[in-house]
């Protein structure tokens, strides 16, 4: 392989266009190869943009001019095409959670190591050094003994026809926002943390939940609470408990490449550097990509654990979820 990793996009969302797409092209060691759609003005339209190739998704998986295939496609969509990548030899980079049910993300980690293929949930959260920094925070006891966790992402209401209220496409608030917070609680306490209690908001004419709370504890007793939805104002922030003193950073899971974080401890606020995450995510698989490296490497199989633990949670959070008298027209 040469030392540019080429990327094919099975699927033309408007987060791959806004985002994804511009980052890949950017970054000195990733270029876009191909864009695939099932609507062939779409593709049309993004390989303009973007100077590549427009084809169809079967193509695509069978071009010899693409190392990884990025797939933004809608939740319920994605474990097919995960599989097909991985068959046709491709890495995978896919939106986030891998699949709606713990049993498919476990099987599509299982193919990626045993084609000897790299395979990512693209949360592009971690590779944001501040995260790190709260770490090290924890680490140094700076806050005691940890007791509690709250994460939150919330929204404004999405425009009616989002792709995000569909049902049969795996629509919700959980797995749209929810598994943010559930993500970082599993960052910053570890992957022994389990759901012991959980409510959703479910919208009766759509189908769909748009927001929700749930409970989680881990072994040694710390609790974490999470709330999401596509009801509210705008939350997208952690804070952190402990029994000398308490943290709290905002903007936590889509800070803008030029946002200067600052981590509030008790009333100390603290400047970080600002980092793009984007950029980071992308070089950190371009990396991997040359490095060689498949899913059974250490650092890439933890990856896919967290991966998997993601969607075993959102599970364990529909499973205990109260639904009763919290449904709306």
């Amino acid at each position: 392989m040469t030392g540019v990793v080429r990327f094919g996009v099975l699927g033309c969302a408007s987060f791959a266009w806004r985002r994804m797409l511009p980052a890949l092209r950017a970054h000195p060691r990733t270029e876009v190869a191909a864009v695939a759609s099932r609507e062939p003005a779409k593709a049309a339209r993004f390989a303009a943009e973007f100077r590549c190739a427009a084809t169809g998704y079967d193509e695509l998986l069978g071009r010899d001019d693409i190392d990884v295939v990025y797939l933004p496609l809608p939740l319920a969509l994605r474990p097919r095409w995960i599989e097909a990548a991985l068959r046709a030899g491709k890495h995978v980079l896919a939106e986030k959670p891998l699949a709606l049910r713990p049993w498919d993300a476990r099987r599509l980690v299982r193919l990626a190591a045993n084609h000897g293929l790299l395979l990512r949930d693209n949360f592009l959260f971690p590779h944001h050094p501040q995260h790190a920094q709260v770490r090290e925070l924890l680490a140094a006891g700076r806050l005691g003994r940890l007791r509690a966790f709250h994460g939150s992402f919330c929204i404004p209401p999405l425009p009616p026809h989002d792709v995000r209220y569909r049902r049969e496409l795996g629509g919700g608030a959980l797995l749209d926002v929810g598994v943010y917070p559930l993500r970082a609680a599993q960052l910053l306490l570890g992957g022994d943390i389990r759901v012991v209690g959980a409510s959703l908001l479910v919208d009766d004419r759509r189908g769909v939940d748009v927001a929700g709370q749930a409970l989680l504890v881990t072994k040694d007793g710390v609790l974490a609470t999470i709330g999401f939805g596509f009801e509210h104002s705008y939350e997208c922030s952690y804070s952190l408990h402990g029994t000398a003193a308490a943290a709290r950073l905002d903007r936590a899971y889509t800070p803008p490449a030029d946002w200067r974080p600052v981590l509030r401890i008790e009333d100390e606020a603290v400047p970080l550097e600002p980092a793009d995450q984007i950029a980071a995510a992308v070089g950190s698989f371009a990396d991997a990509v040359l490095a060689g490296r498949s899913a059974r490497h250490p650092a890439e199989a933890r990856w896919c654990a967290h991966a998997v633990r993601t969607v075993e949670l959102a599970e364990q959070v529909r499973e205990m979820a109260i639904t009763g008298g919290w449904r709306v027209a």
